[in-house]
């Protein structure tokens, strides 16, 4: 049975509190927009959300180092390196969705690999099906 958020709170980090100053650690300026309200603070947010923004922080933080260079990556990969106006973009995107369009562009990008080569291999000749049409391209050949 799955394991509700809390209970993944409890196991992980102990305590909600916990939970909030890791999140605080990894919200660097390098991987995060500053856009939730400063009174109620994170404290507000559900367990899930946290879980979750602590996993995308983390897992950013480890292969890329920083949201410039996930954006770099994203736009190498959809090879649209100098297009400024996309990068803009990026930027003003949260690290979660920046996350989920480098998956997505790395999907893509394997998917368009597979068919380059494809269709750099010969194509095979078709077999015929029936017995009249196989007896039909004996004949003709």
């Amino acid at each position: 049975m799955k394991k509700t958020p809390l209970q993944q709170v409890v196991e992980r980090f102990e305590t909600k509190e916990k939970l909030v100053e890791a999140v605080e650690q990894l919200a660097t300026d390098e991987l995060w927009i500053d856009r939730f309200n400063e009174v109620k603070g994170l404290m507000s947010v559900s367990n899930q959300k946290l879980l979750k923004l602590h996993d995308v922080l983390s897992e950013v933080k480890k292969e890329f180092g920083s949201r410039d260079k996930l954006i770099a990556q994203i736009l190498e990969l959809e090879n649209r390196v100098k297009d400024e106006g996309l990068k803009g973009r990026y930027a003003k995107y949260p690290t979660p969705r920046l996350l989920d369009v480098y998956r997505a562009a790395a999907k893509r990008a394997k998917g368009a690999k597979s068919t380059a080569a494809k269709a750099a291999s010969p194509a095979k000749k078709k077999v015929a099906r029936s017995r009249k049409a196989q007896a039909k391209a004996r004949a003709s050949a």
